[in-house]
């Protein structure tokens, strides 16, 4: 992603950014030892000029180690601010049930084609790491890591089930993937759901080991019984390898729920694999592949790489139209680009061929947020209409000053520098819609044009630091900034998009020292100065008709849980027969009680953690 590339060097753009602390260098390297999710990070952050990363979730799971501790820690300090809720309050409503602060993240929603009341939600959920347990003499918590977690309703979103309490009560976890539920992998985590004609519910994630080079996709079916509980059979797996040379990342599932449609109940994967040189130790090329199946998600064919000569990608996305057309959009670029491009490609036949690779629209794949820490991405989202429009949104780096949305150089800070983006751009989330099946599309719009133009309110300045500065609100508040969108569109063929906006800052008091993580993301031992901290809100908008939505009710503070540089991939949104909306993001406002945390014992101990939160409505 530079603008001088030789053949050699020539690798796509950004799919997840980490940090600039942790942006790759370049020259010589030691080999990596890509049998390991450790080491393949490693390669791929090591390789010069490349800007693809692994889903955040990988990379939060490549550093993550578990620990034990002889008595519980009574932590010095815990890091907290008076500006962040206790709760989230009515009418947004959390949707994991667990109650030992265990974290969720990376959110994926869907709702019955069938029985708009039916709605499935899904995230990581790490509450293995807080269970009070323990096998064969080693606390639950130590053995437990990721999870794939799965809640459902029956009443349209307002209430959700279940809880998971220990091995014996799994509870929201999905079953024979992870070795606590019964599986083969030690982790699990990256959720997509869909629903087919039927009522049956499909869950796409991943299983892998982070010591040793076995991986996969696995796909479970959920049926529910006529009492309304939803159960899911044994996993049925996708490119299940061994072999260091591969890792599947970042899938997502599509059904075919469409009556009209020739394929109706097919069920769709696609996902990210990533190919390494073993004997090098190095990243070679990240396509998009597919996997289908016509038997309900018994059994998937053998992958098929779909994207051609766009080869370094992440972030892929299947969504199937009434008629039975299958489009895939990712974020991605081919050898000789200087600049990403979302792309798009499509099947007529149910997946038996593919059209070449079209460009919806070139993309600056975004720097991380002012005064945040998380990793960020320009993956797509996308959804069919009933007439046979389709749309696709994303979030790029933009100019202020910007009267259209397409990509501008000066914005890529791979190109012009950091300096220049802080000065001349904010990232904003687009979108734009093919009325022609795919082969055009119209110039890229804001989800949001009145937040976009709008700067960060300040709350809670000015604060007096502990070396006896004060630190007071900006002078010159940001731009607000938007990220990871989602869209959804009903059968009537009311379009919804919904993003965060970082549309608030305010203060938050920094660590000088702490323990290394785990332990350090709850004690602080020596409080430090104050920094800016970019809050964040979750949108909702009808773009027909222009109307929006502040759907969370206190602004979430990204800072809490995995020291803040971890609070998912992606956000999402459903919509029912009835054009009920089902917005669906990661919160931060509700307190708990720690005590099991990644093998160590804590005092009972009130932090701040990661749920996940949905709210529902209609906007006309």
């Amino acid at each position: 992603m530079r603008t001088t590339r030789t053949p050699a060097l020539v690798i796509a753009a950004t799919a997840t950014l980490v940090l600039a602390a942790t942006l790759p260098t370049f020259g010589a390297s030691p080999k990596n030892d890509v049998s390991t999710l450790a080491g393949k990070l490693a390669a791929l952050n090591g390789t010069p000029g490349l800007q693809t990363r692994f889903s955040a979730f990988l990379q939060e799971e490549a550093q993550e180690d578990s620990a034990s501790a002889p008595d519980p820690i009574t932590p010095a300090n815990v890091l907290t601010s008076p500006l962040d809720g206790i709760s989230v309050a009515a009418p947004a409503v959390t949707v994991n049930q667990d109650t030992a602060a265990a974290t969720q993240n990376e959110t994926a929603i869907a709702v019955d084609p069938n029985n708009a009341n039916r709605v499935v939600a899904a995230a990581n959920d790490y509450v293995p790491r807080t269970w009070a347990c323990s096998i064969s003499g080693t606390p639950c918590s130590a053995l437990g890591d990721a999870y794939s977690g799965t809640y459902y309703s029956n009443d349209g979103g307002l209430t959700w089930c279940c809880t998971s309490t220990d091995p014996q009560h799994l509870g929201t976890l999905i079953p024979g993937v992870t070795r606590l539920a019964g599986g083969q992998y030690d982790a699990g985590g990256d959720p997509a759901l869909a629903f087919d004609s039927q009522g049956r519910v499909f869950y796409a994630g991943l299983g892998f080991n982070r010591a040793s080079a076995p991986n996969t996709v696995a796909v479970n079916r959920g049926t529910f019984n006529g009492g309304g509980q939803l159960s899911w059979s044994q996993p049925a797996f996708i490119n299940q390898t061994t072999s260091p040379s591969t890792l599947n990342d970042k899938e997502w599932i599509a059904a075919d729920w469409h009556g009209s449609s020739p394929f109706k109940d097919n069920v769709y994967v696609t996902w990210t694999r990533y190919i390494f040189n073993p004997s090098k130790g190095t990243y070679v090329q990240s396509p998009i592949f597919f996997s289908r199946s016509t038997n309900h998600g018994a059994t998937f064919s053998a992958p098929v790489n779909i994207g051609a000569n766009v080869l370094y990608s992440q972030g892929s996305r299947p969504v199937v139209g009434y008629d039975g057309t299958i489009y895939v959009f990712w974020d991605g670029s081919t050898r000789l680009a200087s600049l990403d491009s979302i792309w798009m490609v499509k099947s007529t036949d149910g997946g038996g061929t593919w059209s070449k690779p079209v460009s919806v629209a070139p993309v600056v794949d975004i720097y991380p947020l002012a005064n945040t820490v998380f990793r960020v991405n320009s993956f797509p989202a996308a959804a069919a209409a009933p007439g046979g429009d389709v749309y696709a949104t994303w979030t790029s780096e933009v100019l202020n000053n910007a009267t259209s949305y397409s990509a501008s150089p000066t914005c890529a800070y791979f190109i012009s520098g950091v300096a220049s983006v802080r000065a001349n751009c904010h990232t904003a989330t687009v979108w734009s819609k093919s009325t022609n099946g795919g082969a055009g599309w119209t110039t890229p719009q804001l989800i949001l044009p009145a937040v976009d133009a709008s700067t960060q309110t300040a709350v809670g300045y000015p604060v007096t630091n502990p070396d006896g500065s004060t630190l007071s609100a900006p002078s010159a508040p940001n731009r607000v900034d938007s990220i990871w969108p989602g869209v959804a569109i009903s059968p009537s063929g009311r379009v919804y998009m919904s993003t965060y906006a970082a549309d608030v800052i305010s203060p938050w008091q920094t660590c000088a020292s702490e323990p290394p993580p785990p332990e350090g993301r709850i004690n602080c031992t020596t409080l430090g100065n104050y920094v800016h901290n970019a809050r964040l809100n979750y949108f909702v908008t009808n773009v027909g008709s222009g109307n929006s939505s502040t759907v969370s009710t206190h602004p979430i503070n990204s800072r809490y849980q995995f020291g803040g540089g971890f609070i998912g991939d992606y956000t999402d949104l459903a919509v029912g027969s009835d054009n009920v909306y089902h917005a669906f993001w990661t919160d931060t406002n509700n307190v708990q009680t720690v005590v099991w945390w990644y093998g160590l014992e804590f005092v009972p101990t009130a932090i701040h953690q990661q749920d996940v939160v949905t709210a529902s409505g209609s906007i006309p």
